[in-house]
């Protein structure tokens, strides 16, 4: 052996090196030359549910990319200070986690062989990326049907329409429907884009929720009637301020009803409830819930847990039919999430839906507390 990188190290400097491993908050590993693992904290003793020092590595990094890099980096011939990079998918119980493994060999100067092995649960990264390509992905389809019926009536209209009062009337009619819709989508993107940059920032102000329950029913008391549904209320005098932003609760409850409207239609009812309730499990202190019911057909119980995500749609074409851009749920839990709120939601087949906003009391103390999505 020509230098000392490939010697192993004396027992007061393993000593040290182990003492350096234990203190990595990550899980990391020393491995000799052979794969047999030298030193391994108490990270990585937790991660693989076994004590590692003395196991071999390659019993405990088996998929095929992990593997791969392992071999490379144990190569006699890969060149000091290099170093290598895999992802392994880990699964649990729970939930699987995406974990980037690192592997370097120490330079000449150390006198140590073998590698330092580290891994760095990168879950999120990979998550948010995934959202990010799934984001993308839904916008550009959405956009896309528009934009093509757009072109194709635009094309008709400067070729064999042109001259058609009545095909240009109809056209110029579904034309303004899309426009109407793209922009409907372009707000609430924005509207989306803004909620997620202000998530973490508990508003300050005192609400009177009546007055914003009031002033949404008005808003939309037109459409109400005019789509031949009674509309049923449940608000005691005196409900308590809440700590909120107003506009941003109207924009809660407003997405609430309307999708009542929208969806639940068929029921001939809706109402709306409010109550102050004594506590709420997972927040402290007074909360009140204010629950908006349809009547119609209901939800099959499987798409409960994902009406938040960003497109999600029970039925896409009743839902295009109906002018929805799939992000009304998604940035009620956005809001509410900045409240430190939460959004329950009920529903089975043939018996409508119900939807309730949990808000803390502006008197309660802050406590954030876990913040659901949907139950």
């Amino acid at each position: 052996m020509a230098d000392g990188a490939t010697a192993l190290p004396d027992r007061a400097g393993l000593a040290t090196l182990r003492g350096m491993i234990h203190a990595l908050p990550d899980p990391a590993m020393l491995v000799a030359p052979d794969g047999v693992i030298l030193a391994a904290n108490p990270a990585a003793d937790e991660l693989f549910a076994t004590p590692m020092t003395g196991a071999r590595v390659r019993a405990h990094l088996r998929q095929p990319e992990a593997a791969a890099m392992i071999e490379s980096a144990l190569d006699p011939a890969s060149p000091a200070n290099a170093t290598h990079r895999a992802q392994m998918v880990i699964g649990s119980a729970s939930a699987e986690m995406t974990w980037q493994i690192t592997a370097r060999k120490p330079g000449a100067d150390a006198g140590i062989a073998g590698i330092v092995v580290s891994l760095q649960d990168i879950s999120d990264r990979e998550a948010a990326e995934a959202q990010r390509r799934d984001f993308i992905a839904n916008v550009s389809h959405e956009l896309r049907s528009p934009l093509t019926v757009l072109a194709g009536f635009i094309e008709t209209l400067q070729g064999a329409a042109q001259d058609d009062p009545k095909a240009r009337a109809e056209f110029l009619g579904i034309m303004a429907r899309e426009t109407q819709r793209m922009s409907a989508l372009v707000a609430d993107l924005l509207s989306l884009s803004r909620l997620e940059g202000s998530e973490r920032i508990r508003p300050r102000h005192q609400v009177p929720l009546s007055e914003v329950l009031q002033s949404t029913l008005a808003a939309l008391a037109p459409r109400i009637a005019a789509a031949g549904l009674t509309l049923e209320q449940d608000m005691p005098d005196g409900l308590p301020m809440i700590a909120g932003d107003q506009d941003q609760l109207v924009q809660v409850f407003h997405n609430l009803l309307e999708n009542a409207l929208r969806y639940g239609a068929s029921g001939g009812r809706i109402s709306l409830c409010a109550k102050l309730e004594a506590r709420h499990f997972g927040m402290e202190g007074p909360v009140i819930h204010v629950t908006v019911t349809d009547y119609g057909d209901g939800i099959d119980p499987i798409h409960i847990p994902r009406l938040t995500e960003r497109f999600y749609r029970v039925d896409r074409a009743r839902s295009r039919a109906q002018d929805g851009t799939g992000l009304g749920l998604s940035i009620v839990k956005h809001i509410l999430n900045r409240h430190r709120g939460r959004l329950l939601i009920r529903s089975s087949p043939g018996a409508g839906s119900s939807f309730t906003a949990v808000l803390p009391c502006a008197s309660c103390p802050e406590a954030p507390g876990p913040v659901a999505g949907s139950s």
